[in-house]
């Protein structure tokens, strides 16, 4: 899934949420049948929300299984420069938190 297709997945959630939340504050003023409508369209908007965001979430696992297995490739085929640098990041961070 390409980077614009999950800006636009990420929108279209947005969107349907915050529809739905529009939909649930005019249920919440609403009565009798017009109230009943309300909170079933809000409800099935948030449905689609759950699935959009599940949908999402399959691409960031995909995602990070894949640099996961890369980090993993890397640290096998360089074993030594992967010590070094965990090491550099080791340091820069010690000297960041005694930096007070």
């Amino acid at each position: 899934m390409s980077e614009v297709n999950k800006e636009r997945l990420m929108s279209d959630i947005k969107t349907v949420l915050a529809d739905a939340e529009d939909l649930l504050k005019q249920a919440a003023s609403a009565t009798g049948e017009r109230a009943s409508e309300l909170r079933e369209t809000a409800l099935s908007r948030l449905k689609q929300a759950k699935e959009k965001a599940a949908d999402v979430q399959v691409v960031v696992v995909e995602k990070g299984k894949k640099a996961a297995r890369a980090t993993d490739d890397y640290v096998h085929e360089h074993p030594w420069a992967s010590i070094g640098i965990a090491a550099g990041v080791g340091v820069v961070v010690g000297l960041l938190i005694n930096r007070r």
